[in-house]
This record gives structure tokens, C-alpha cells and sequence, in this order.
């Protein structure tokens, strides 16, 4: 049991900070897969009516855009979420990273603004009234999702040949190892 009741303040930080490094690691994951990938992979389509890697990868830009830096953060509400799954421009991946990384960017310094007053006041995104806990609750869970269809996609691209990213235990024993 905690010595004393925490303040709403100090959950606040712990809910931010966690929701942060969730957009942190997933971002970590994406451009771990994009690094295998060639640019024609991150915009190859398992089947026509699917999307591709990059197409998910301006999906995840343009959800983030619209629910955490507009809704949450105040920035002006841009989203075009058709041409989000309409894009086959082909553009190089590094292009469409930095159109993610930026938005993650964008996203991490809208979050790192809440306060528990914050937390709990409402917006209106996508004509829904939401409080920005939501909108969060909202937006994490989705990012996570399409983060796990991005390294699945890349997988069954490379099959064995995928350079996996290396879980906790394995980097517990590397760094075991080079002690």
C-alpha cells in the first residue's frame, strides 16, 4: 500500500509518460521495419483492396493528427483521411517516415502540455464530445494496433530473412553477455 494517496497531478504524469513511450516504441518499430523494406515493399498492397505499409504508415499520421495534436493539443484540424488509403504516389519511405515521425513529434510535445485539469475536459473530434482521456484511450490502442499490422506485413514480406526487433530478455542477456 503507498505511503500516501497520489495527487492527480502525479497520475496525470504517469498516464502521459506512459502514452508517450507507447508512441515512442511504436515509432521505434515502424522505422525498424521500414529499414528492411524497400520503398516499393512499404507501398506493396497484399491484395488491391488493402493497404499498404506506407498507406497505414499516413493512416497513423493523419488518426494521431486529428485526435491527440488537433483534439488534445489545439493545432488546427487538416485531415484528409480518404487520401490517408487513396495514396499510391510511391513516394520514398523516407518521405513517408518523416511524415510520421513528425506527426509523433508533434503528438509527444501536445501530451507532454496535459494537466489533470486538462485530462479531464472535452473536445469535439471527428463530431464525437469526448474528454481528452478518451481521445487518448482513443488514439494509443489504435496506433498499437496498426503498429502490430505493420510488423506483420513486414514479415510476411521478408519471411526469414526479417531482422527482429529484440525483446527485453534478449537485450537483458546482450548486455549480460558484454559485461
Amino acid at each position: 500500500m503507498p505511503e500516501h494517496e497520489p495527487k492527480a497531478a502525479e497520475i496525470t504524469d504517469a498516464f502521459i509518460a506512459a502514452v508517450r513511450k507507447t508512441l515512442t516504441e511504436g515509432m521505434r518499430k515502424i522505422e525498424h521495419c521500414a529499414a528492411q523494406l524497400t520503398d516499393a515493399q512499404i507501398w506493396h498492397r497484399p491484395r488491391p483492396e488493402m493497404n499498404s505499409i506506407a498507406n497505414l504508415m499516413l493512416h497513423l499520421s493523419g488518426n494521431l493528427r486529428q485526435w491527440i495534436v488537433s483534439g488534445v493539443g489545439g493545432a488546427k484540424d487538416i485531415r484528409n483521411r480518404p487520401m490517408e488509403f487513396s495514396d499510391r504516389s510511391n513516394r520514398p519511405k523516407h518521405e513517408v517516415l518523416a511524415i510520421l515521425k513528425q506527426t509523433v513529434s508533434e503528438a509527444d510535445i501536445a501530451l507532454s502540455a496535459v494537466t489533470p485539469a486538462a485530462l479531464l475536459s472535452c473536445r469535439q473530434i471527428q463530431s464525437y464530445d469526448v474528454k481528452v482521456i478518451e481521445a487518448i484511450e482513443h488514439t494509443i490502442p489504435h496506433f498499437r494496433g496498426h503498429v502490430q499490422e505493420i510488423i506483420h506485413m513486414t514479415r510476411q514480406q521478408l519471411a526469414s530473412s526479417i531482422g527482429l526487433i529484440s525483446s527485453p530478455k534478449e537485450k537483458l542477456r546482450n548486455r549480460q553477455a558484454t559485461r
